[in-house]
């Protein structure tokens, strides 16, 4: 697209926000404007070259373009025509029943004349000779929709549909499927693909009037007439969506399909298109169900009321004998426990899937971070092969923030590269043994040289270990397999051996003032996160460097807290001086950093104290630099980084999940606010007679924000001697004290807790337990009562304050709806903290064979 058509759009889009500032009808009014803009060029275009107009003609031709622009125009004339001409052009009989779809329940949103003038001067600037160009420029403004959806749709970016689309590589003869269109982005992809595979040269489309450039063949040249008509017949696509499946015919039409096969179908509750079937099937389904989930029909082989479950079923089973398919899932769908989840792998292991592609989990950015997978089925390969490849993609092309910018990194390349060698032997029937990548090279004996091959993205496990305990569990780095170390005695070397030189830190004289406005940061331990970051609070000037013990670390090299008991090191990544608490290691050439930290990090949280007459605790610089270190030769250290490296980031991703994770109720205004006291009741009653065997629970005892409980102590273990409340059955535990803290549980026992919490007993018939503490931890609840004590000394809310805050009040089955979404999202949450544990424990054992 060239830059004065995105400006255009732009400028439409900024000029309409006032006005509409929903994006999705920004994008319906602008649409419906370029279309009847489109009308009229076509109508012009007719008339130059002796034909008449068709769009604007007998009643309608008081409608046409120039009338509408005609300077002499007033405000509120053109404003009354244009608004007219929208509504009654469904009944045009002049133009196809295509655009009449496209104009049906279209309406003037607005009633300001300026507005609309300087509007339709924007649109006024746009003209199209062909279709492709207009394509472009109506596919960079639905890129303005990439907001999710209200059934969980997501815009996929156009490189990761072309990765698909390239991989199943779809031919001429083929039907294709998108059974979740959205936008259509996948069929026009596969569209483009076809016509680029049977093209003597690349050129533009042909204009919808059927014109080409002079001397240039266009896409697809080398079609025959019989060949292209049945190609555009071979494409279809079903959105639930009404505006969706608008949006998508425009944009099927505007790229060449003069009658697009687009239809407003249910794909999970109808059941009229149950029985056409698709060669290829490309879908980026919609990842959330609504409240109560799906009420699919019985015809599905995996019972569930999950779309995405539903979604990945329904596609398997509409491949045709030759089928293929690619899908993007989220994580769900790869290791999810609950039976819905497994049995649909099942289904996948044993009868369609041939590969799974991990994605980076900022594909979606800036509109989700979800992390996602692609799903690539194949109905014949499938039953042939007695494997599964999985590849993972670190990078796409562009950073994971929220602006998504291009960088270099782009593993998308390779993957196809890999991914298509892989099928490609399956379908030649040729081995695949030795498509088995491994992370590290085996050394026969003391001395023999290393051998390093290329690194792939991709490793192959065999169905029967993915089916090994039930789970047939599709991440991938499960089934990663490295060769021991342990074969290899690799030589210890002193730690002041692998080092050009050990530099100790100190503290410039607080009394100097010129020592600390400088610009050259000085840490201590309390600055150090973790392994590669640290945060500097303090900088010091290059004076107080040379008048003080502290030294210089130059970046590149390694930060180690002596101290006994704190356990860190820094991979210092900037030039930094260092406190009377650590030592620098300047690493040598042919030691790898990175593997010298992670060997070191066990050893240093395991320090003992040895220094004397000192008020710190902590080891001596002599004896950290007699430290002996296991020294595998360059090669060996950095794979085994890359080793680590891919398990830390895998902890990464699933640690900013668990992090961030926060449950959220969208609240309907029409739900009535009711008081606390109302639906709830004070679930306990204050005593001093406190039983030491039962469980106590005080504010400690609660994380901040989660509503995770940190221990379950008895109230002997912590002391207590009452007044307590005492309480038996399902409590909300809320604390009364600093109401912002959100120190707030669920349990379900007899027990104890502090006379400063309210152990709150909801009323089961009006109030779901779990819907209520979600909301009382929401931000919407905290706001409310901040009245009642953000002026406070002591930051407190009394029972009376409490029992008359109102919160919103569903139906039961609507709270009950909320509660399954919620704890489906918490089940994913909790196997993130699974992954998290599983990985670390991977990387204890890749730096244990290295010590042993």
């Amino acid at each position: 697209m060239n830059h004065s058509t995105k400006r255009r759009i732009d400028t439409a889009r900024d000029l309409l926000v006032g006005k509409v500032p929903d994006p999705k009808s920004q994008v319906e009014q602008i649409t419906i404007a370029l279309i009847y803009k489109f009308m009229d060029d076509i109508d012009a275009e007719s008339e130059e070259f002796g034909g008449t107009r068709t769009f604007f003609a007998g009643d309608f031709a008081r409608f046409g373009w120039a009338r509408l622009m005609h300077a002499g125009l007033g405000g509120h004339e053109m404003l009354n025509l244009y608004a007219e001409a929208i509504t009654r052009m469904p009944e045009n009989p002049g133009i196809p029943p295509l655009f009449r779809d496209i104009f049906k329940n279209a309406f003037l949103p607005y009633r300001d004349p300026e507005t609309l003038r300087d509007f339709l001067k924007v649109i006024d600037e746009f003209t199209y000779d062909h279709s492709e160009r207009l394509g472009d420029a109506f596919e960079y403004l639905l890129s303005v929709l990439g907001s999710q959806g209200d059934a969980g749709q997501f815009r996929t970016p156009r490189h990761i549909i072309d990765f698909i689309v390239a991989v199943l590589d779809p031919q001429k003869n083929e039907t294709i499927l998108d059974p979740a269109c959205g936008t259509a982005g996948f069929l026009i992809s596969s569209y483009k693909h076809i016509l680029k595979a049977n093209s003597s040269k690349s050129s533009p489309q042909p204009s919808p009037s059927g014109r080409r450039g002079e001397g240039v063949s266009p896409l697809g040249d080398l079609l025959t007439p019989d060949e292209r008509g049945k190609l555009a017949a071979n494409f279809q696509g079903y959105d639930i969506s009404p505006d969706m499946v608008r949006l998508s015919l425009v944009n099927m039409y505007l790229h060449g399909f003069a009658d697009p096969h687009i239809f407003e179908y249910d794909t999970l509750t109808s059941q009229e298109r149950w029985n056409d079937y698709a060669d290829v099937i490309l879908a980026n389904p919609p990842f959330m169900s609504p409240k109560g989930g799906i009420r699919p029909h019985n015809r599905f082989s995996v019972q569930s009321k999950r779309s995405e479950v539903l979604f990945v079923d329904y596609i398997a089973e509409h491949l045709t004998p030759n089928g293929r398919a690619g899908i993007i899932v989220p994580e769900g769908i790869i290791f999810q426990s609950q039976t819905a989840y497994k049995n649909l792998r099942k289904m996948l292991v044993e009868d369609y899937l041939v590969a799974v592609v991990s994605l980076p989990a900022g594909v979606f950015q800036p509109y989700s971070g979800v992390k996602t997978s692609i799903l690539m089925l194949d109905k014949a390969l499938a039953k042939k092969a007695d494997r599964i490849a999985f590849f993972k993609v670190e990078n796409d092309g562009f950073d994971l923030g929220a602006q998504r910018r291009a960088i270099d990194k782009n593993d998308l390349p390779q993957v196809q590269k890999e991914l298509g060698e892989y099928l490609g032997r399956l379908r030649a029937g040729e081995s695949v043994d030795d498509f088995q990548p491994t992370l590290t090279e085996r050394v026969a004996e003391p001395g023999a040289e290393y051998t390093k091959s290329e690194p792939t993205h991709g490793l192959v496990a065999e169905k029967e270990k993915i089916a090994a305990g039930g789970e047939y569990n599709l991440s991938g780095e499960r089934y990663r397999e490295t060769l021991a170390y342990t074969n290899t005695k690799w030589p210890l070397v002193a730690l002041q051996d692998l080092c050009v030189e050990i530099l100790s830190g100190g503290t410039p004289s607080t009394k100097n003032e010129n020592y600390w406005n400088g610009d050259i940061p000085w840490i201590t331990s309390a600055d150090i996160v973790d392994l590669q970051t640290a945060i500097p609070r303090k900088y010091i000037t290059q004076e107080a460097i040379q008048e003080s013990a502290t030294n210089l670390i130059p970046k590149g090299n390694i930060i180690v807290v002596t101290r006994v008991g704190l356990g860190k090191l820094f991979r210092n990544d900037f030039d930094v001086c260092i406190s009377q608490d650590s030592q620098g290691l300047i690493v040598k050439e042919e030691v790898n950093p990175d593997f010298l930290v992670y060997v070191l990090k066990d050893r240093v949280a395991n320090f003992k104290n040895t220094s004397r007459g000192s008020t710190i605790q902590g080891v001596t610089k002599r004896q950290l630099a007699e430290l002996q270190i296991p020294l595998p030769p360059l090669e060996v250290q950095q794979e085994i980084v890359t080793e680590i490296e891919g398990y830390q980031k895998v902890i990464d991703g699933a640690r900013v999940v668990v992090e961030n994770y926060r449950p959220h109720i969208v609240i309907d205004p029409e739900w009535p606010m009711v008081p606390l006291k109302e639906i709830c009741s004070l679930g306990g009653t204050i005593t001093k007679d406190v039983d030491l065997t039962l469980p106590y629970f005080g504010a400690d005892s609660i994380e901040s924000n989660t509503g995770k409980l940190l221990k379950t102590e008895t109230a002997q273990d912590q002391g207590v001697s009452g007044p307590v409340y005492e309480f038996a059955g399902e409590r909300v535990l809320y604390s009364k004290i600093r109401p912002y803290l959100n120190k707030l549980t669920v349990i379900d026992l007899r027990g104890y807790c502090s006379s400063d919490m309210y152990p709150l007993s909801p009323n089961g018939s009006k109030i779901q337990t779990t819907y209520l503490a979600t909301y009382m931890l929401s931000a919407a609840f905290n706001e409310s009562i901040r009245s009642y004590y953000e002026r406070a000394s002591i930051p407190k809310i009394n029972r009376t304050q409490l029992f008359e805050t109102k919160i919103p009040l569903p139906p039961l089955d609507t709270q009950q709806a909320i509660v399954a979404e919620i704890e489906a999202e918490q089940a994913l949450v909790n196997a993130n903290r699974e992954l998290i544990e599983r990985f670390e424990k991977k990387i204890r054992g890749v730096v244990g064979r290295v010590w042993d």
